[in-house]
């Protein structure tokens, strides 16, 4: 006869053996199964019951099935959870895999802030402020063929006593002339020029209702914890310097996007709607035509621009026409810090405009965070 223990010994091993069996094959995202000793859904790293081959049948490098709102592991690929996002890491699939968990941001979520922050621009331009004369519209094969088809100016009249003396206006025009537009000149600030650059990003981000709008809306999606860290984060991502060229630091999100640079003897960037009206008021820039229009009747209304600043030609330098620079600012940033390198998809009063964002990959700020490349509207 056995003997007690030797009857625990061997139920010990035998459930040790029936454990070593146990696999995650088929079971994955199926939640806890109290039948197995060992389980398969992501709540087992946290309570260290994981079947061995978890990672093998329930987890991806490159994929978040089986890893949304995990913790940050440095020896992943790619990440999935709130913050990945912010810091341009997120796995391809995280929008479509975690965003019913409520941690990503859905297109159909963002089309619904841009509609709010569309709402809540009160200091974009009105009819009787701003009128402009598109004259010429081409095809996009046209775009290249540097022919002047307009005889007039684009902008016909802007109230700028009305509109300039407004605050986010003002701190725009304060930062808009602090750049070298040639690449490979290094960019250098002074103190009172960093202080405008703040200003700007405040006085756009927490001074005004459509700030504030978009602030609450990436702070309620896990992406910023406070509001001083969101206007650092903005600071850094758009006023923060690379090099474009020769290895100075001669560029930025905001000087290629606001400013516009000349590269190569093209002009790059140049995405902003007032910059172009000041270049073109003091003879510096002339507009050729446009090559796409936005459905809007009224501002903000969107163009696909051919200009040439300088002698220096654009393509196509598309800009949201008639918005507050807030607006601009917001748009850019909601479209970026959501899909950073993609398409964004944004409704504002009912008509879709799509943003292109780029990252700028070969250098970064923080603990990994990229720069701003790029963003503009885009052709529909």
């Amino acid at each position: 006869m056995k003997t007690a223990s030797a009857l625990m010994l061997l139920a010990l091993c035998g459930l040790a053996h029936t454990n070593s069996l146990e696999s995650c094959e088929a079971r994955c995202e199926f939640g806890t199964d109290s039948d197995f000793s060992c389980q398969c859904n992501p709540s087992c790293e946290k309570y260290g019951d994981c079947c061995n081959d978890y990672a093998q049948f329930c987890k991806s490098a490159t994929s978040c099935k089986g890893r949304c709102d995990e913790g940050y592991n440095h020896q992943d690929e790619c990440h999935c959870n709130s913050k990945c996002s912010q810091y341009n890491n997120c796995c391809d699939d995280y929008s479509d895999v975690c965003g019913a968990g409520g941690s990503a941001v859905t297109d159909a979520e963002i089309k619904s802030v841009s509609e709010a922050l569309f709402a809540l621009d009160s200091n974009k331009a009105s009819g009787s402020q701003l009128i402009i004369d598109p004259q010429a519209l081409i095809s996009d094969s046209q775009t290249g063929s540097q022919k002047d088809l307009a005889t007039k100016p684009l902008f016909r009249y802007l109230d700028e006593e009305a509109l300039f003396s407004r605050p986010t206006y003002a701190a725009l025009l304060a930062v808009l002339d602090n750049y070298r537009r040639m690449t490979g000149q290094t960019e250098t600030f002074s103190e009172q020029q960093l202080n405008e650059q703040d200003a700007f990003v405040r006085q756009t981000m927490s001074n005004t209702e459509v700030g504030r709008e978009l602030f609450m809306f990436l702070s309620s999606k896990g992406v910023y914890s406070s509001e001083e860290d969101f206007i650092q984060d903005l600071k850094n991502m758009w006023f923060g310097l690379y090099s474009r060229s020769s290895g100075q630091l001669d560029s930025s999100g905001f000087e290629h996007i606001f400013a516009g640079e000349v590269k190569g003897g093209k002009v790059s960037g140049f995405h902003n709607w007032i910059q172009f009206y000041l270049l073109e008021k003091r003879g510096e820039l002339n507009y050729y035509s446009h090559s796409f229009t936005g459905p809007w009747s009224s501002y903000p209304d969107v163009l696909g621009l051919q200009f040439k600043w300088d002698g220096y030609f654009k393509q196509v330098g598309s800009a949201v026409i008639g918005c507050s620079p807030e607006f601009d600012f917001a748009l850019y940033s909601l479209c970026y810090i959501t899909r950073p390198g993609k398409r964004c998809h944004l409704s504002l009063g009912g008509k879709e405009l799509r943003i292109q964002t780029y990252t700028w990959d070969k250098t970064s700020y923080g603990d990994g965070k990229k720069y701003i490349g790029s963003a503009f509207p885009a052709s529909p």
